[in-house]
């Protein structure tokens, strides 16, 4: 599915973009852009595809997406044959990282920010108290101009940084090219992994890349990733696998090998356990999704 770079106009007089997408339904394609984007759902119902991620979006949905992140809302079939009772609704906030100045990320007071900022890469789902702060005040925003609009943007901000009511939608491997250079022992660790994940990987090998213990590195690895080890290198395999299936016309034994999988069997088994759908089921959706762009 071939990706394309589009862009929102931004008015001379504005530091970032408040836009919003009402009609019959949603029509970008699968597409990336250098900004944040941060996108809720007013209405209507589909599936939105971020990175290597599919989901399921309706009426409330919140996702942060990261810079050169792709993705996709598509609505449901109802909407794009004009059988909904009522229209596509979506409000769109896009902001560069300097878009206050190269100086106001360094800010002591950013720091929790950006941390966060980091995480977004991989696109982010909200819910919980921080979806019902942030969306009233994103619906604010359309109506505003100015200082106003700017002061709603920080406050949530403040929200985002501060919240832990999110799920992380893109896989590791699939933006590992966004990451900047690092030498310290995580980034080392991931590094190993990215570049052999395709293979049989021991513990004890990873292990000593961080020249640890295998038991030091269980517990180190587990409090940076919050998930094991094994976890962690499915979670890479299976979002090889989806750029794959996403890309190319192998087959599904031939992904299955490809991204490290030397058992047809348990490769479907954990690609449902992180897709919560089959390989064949994924593959379906992306050649439905190409055919409507």
């Amino acid at each position: 599915m071939k990706c394309k770079e589009i862009r929102l106009p931004q008015d001379f007089d504005k530091s970032f973009i408040v836009f919003r997408e009402k009609g019959q339904y949603i029509p970008c394609p699968w597409h990336f852009h250098p900004e944040y984007e941060l996108v809720l759902v007013l209405k209507s119902t589909g599936k939105r595809m971020v990175g290597d991620h599919i989901g399921n979006f309706q009426t409330g949905d919140l996702v942060l997406v990261g810079p050169y992140l792709p993705h996709v809302w598509s609505n449901d079939s109802i909407y794009v044959n004009g059988q909904a009772t009522e229209e596509a609704d979506a409000l769109v906030i896009q902001f560069k990282e300097d878009f206050l100045g190269g100086e106001f990320l360094n800010l002591p007071e950013m720091e929790p920010f950006r941390n966060f900022q980091k995480l977004s890469r991989r696109g982010m789902s909200f819910y919980g108290k921080a979806k019902e702060q942030i969306n009233p005040l994103i619906t604010e925003m359309i109506h505003m101009n100015g200082i106003q609009r700017l002061s709603n943007l920080l406050s949530i901000f403040n929200i985002l940084a501060h919240t832990e009511e999110y799920e992380l939608l893109a896989s590791p491997v699939y933006v590992a090219q966004l990451d900047p250079p690092n030498t310290d022992r995580v980034s080392k660790v991931k590094n190993y992994i990215l570049n052999n994940f395709n293979r049989d990987i021991s513990l004890a090998e990873v292990a000593s890349i961080a020249n640890m213990a295998v038991s030091t590195f269980c517990i180190f690895f587990k409090d940076q990733y919050r998930i094991t080890f094994v976890e962690y290198l499915n979670s890479i395999r299976i979002g090889h696998a989806c750029k794959l299936l996403m890309e190319q016309n192998d087959s599904i034994l031939e992904v299955a090998y490809k991204s490290g999988f030397n058992n047809l069997a348990n490769f479907n088994r954990q690609f449902k356990k992180f897709k919560t759908m089959t390989p064949t089921q994924f593959k379906k959706i992306i050649n439905e999704t190409e055919m409507a762009s």
